[in-house]
């Protein structure tokens, strides 16, 4: 078993100052208002979180922050659900995307993808991490990409959901290239949407926190519209699009939209041969945490079988966040179990069969 979404984290910001560039270690050591010196600077939202992220029996016994204890996170989720690789995603790290000084997003994410390759790649052989990169930046994150991008720990390239333009858009381009070049698929996990990235939905920000949550797929339709429309699987083959936490019964619904629409408009974009839902099925990869869950839950899988999703979705836990799931408790059809819960992700990711390995 493959979990896609794991939550690694800290209890200081401040572990990254000996990684830092000396130009900008200042700015990290002496704080910044709202925040402090013990924070990861990041912009705000509109809306507060009325209980917090975190599952509250996922506190290290010894203290500490959640996802801060690796022993801790051993014992409540790679033995206990015998997992064969945990994708690690950071946790503050991704919000260097909502900064408006590219260059300082930029050399934390360098801080963060050094500290972690330093510090938890080598705990753990099930351990796969993903490498920040700033996509306000997107010369920098190039350069990132292929100054990490060959470890053997490395994963995949992480971005957050919120953006300044969709991810298709050719100021990107720089951060596909390096990612193609690499090998890598870059994901798009949610968040982020706050600073200098777009608000999160068409009509505004929300104003509640379960109302945003609800509603931050609708960055994720976004992007999936543009890398198809913009024809990133065709110019930059050798990756794929992942999205991380963005729900997934939205998705049937806007390929059939954006089907017809390009059947009856394909003079705009004359560098595509095929139908965005071809390529999606090629090229996007979905994890199923927050999987929706419909009063029948056949629907959901009956339009999800319309798109390829057996093989585009990826188990996801989100540990240790408040809304986890069980890979035990979460149903999926008994002939996609295995490729969600393991192959599709395996293959992605070019994972070898290790040692113990349960089906």
């Amino acid at each position: 078993m493959i979990d896609c979404d794991v939550h690694n984290g800290w209890d200081s910001a401040r572990v990254l100052l000996p990684y830092l560039d000396p130009n900008f270690r200042d700015y990290l050591d002496r704080g910044e208002l709202p925040g402090g010196r013990e924070s990861f600077p990041h912009a705000h939202r509109p809306w507060l979180h009325p209980e917090g992220y975190i599952r509250y029996d996922t506190f290290p016994p010894g203290g500490g922050a959640p996802g801060t204890d690796y022993e801790f996170m051993r014992e409540q989720l790679l033995d206990r659900y015998e997992l064969d690789y945990a994708i690690l995603l950071g946790e503050e790290s991704v919000e260097v995307s909502t900064l408006a000084n590219p260059y300082y997003a930029s050399a934390l994410a360098r801080a963060y993808n050094d500290w972690v390759l330093d510090t938890w790649a080598p705990l753990d052989e099930r351990f796969q991490v993903s490498v920040v990169v700033a996509p306000q930046d997107p010369h920098g994150a190039a350069a990132e990409i292929r100054r990490v991008g060959g470890h053997p720990k490395v994963a995949q390239v992480l971005v957050t959901s919120g953006s300044q333009r969709p991810y298709g858009d050719p100021l990107y381009h720089p951060m596909w290239e390096a990612a193609s070049e690499m090998r890598l698929p870059i994901a798009a996990h949610l968040g982020g949407t706050s600073g200098v990235n777009a608000n999160p939905t068409g009509t505004g920000p929300a104003t509640f926190y379960w109302e945003a949550h609800a509603m931050l797929c609708e960055s994720g339709m976004g992007h999936v519209a543009s890398v198809l429309a913009h024809g990133i699987p065709e110019r930059y083959p050798g990756t794929k699009f992942v999205l991380v936490e963005c729900g997934v019964a939205w998705v049937p619904a806007v390929l059939w939209r954006l089907d017809a629409d390009y059947q009856a408009l394909r003079k705009e974009t004359p560098w595509l041969k095929r139908l965005p839902s071809e390529y999606a099925r090629d090229f996007v990869r979905l994890t199923t945490q927050p999987l929706e869950r419909p009063k029948n839950p056949d629907a959901l899988w009956t339009a999800l079988d319309e798109i390829g999703g057996r093989e585009m979705l990826m188990f996801s836990s989100d540990y240790p966040h408040w809304d986890f799931d069980d890979p035990y408790a979460t149903r999926f059809p008994a002939e996609w179990r295995d490729d969600v819960l393991d192959g599709n992700a395996r293959r992605l990711y070019g994972l070898p069969e290790v040692a113990g390995a349960r089906a």
